[in-house]
């Protein structure tokens, strides 16, 4: 009887101590929220740079696959701040993805320079994953908000094919080419913990 009794006062404390915790249907961990909860939709986030050398760490963590739940409002949240992030006077970036400010999920906003006659709107992509890249190349100087004051040229592919899941829980797919093809090759990267520089590496390997 005593160690039932033990057994019960233990499960009971066990669910009260779980039972504190804010559960994310997206699958946000503890310390995502607290950052995500750090501001308002309208308030940036802080850019995690290499010249970190935690920043950096994390930058090279690969992310993991985020819950499409559109009545979750803390991806609404995060989502909004992170558009925030990249439209700041401080960044001003084509894109960014979600591990540029400490989140390790796949999420990512990029900037359709290909759909001028939407006057080239920003849009997120929740769990986009490249399923074909194309034999022809190209090669555009890059820069990142995660790696400041430089830039490089970096060869891409000139065509990919991007599967991915819109806010609504939708999926989709679409072919993408020229220097929009740039754009999501280097944020879906970062979802990898893969950098720009990583290409220009091995670039340098594979020249005789």
């Amino acid at each position: 009887m005593g160690k039932l009794c033990c057994t019960i006062l233990a499960g009971f404390w066990l669910l009260l101590l779980t039972g504190c915790a804010t559960v994310s249907p997206a699958g946000f961990t503890e310390d995502q929220q607290v950052m995500i909860r750090n501001g308002d939709a309208q308030t940036p986030m802080r850019v995690f740079k290499i010249t970190s050398e935690s920043d950096s760490v994390l930058l090279r963590t690969a992310s993991k696959p985020v819950r499409v739940d559109k009545d979750d409002p803390l991806l609404e949240l995060f989502v909004d701040r992170l558009y925030a992030t990249v439209r700041d006077s401080q960044s001003l970036g084509l894109g960014i993805a979600a591990p540029q400010v400490g989140i390790l999920k796949n999420i990512i906003w990029v900037q359709r320079l290909d759909k001028t006659e939407e006057d080239m709107p920003f849009e997120v992509y929740l769990n986009p994953e490249i399923v074909e890249y194309s034999a022809e190349k190209q090669i555009n100087r890059e820069g990142c908000l995660s790696i400041p004051n430089r830039s490089a040229e970096c060869e891409r592919a000139q065509t990919i094919v991007l599967e991915y899941d819109k806010m609504d829980g939708s999926h989709a797919r679409e072919t993408i080419s020229d220097f929009t093809a740039v754009i999501f090759q280097h944020e879906v990267d970062h979802l990898n913990g893969i950098l720009y520089l990583d290409h220009l590496a091995e670039h340098r390997r594979a020249r005789p």
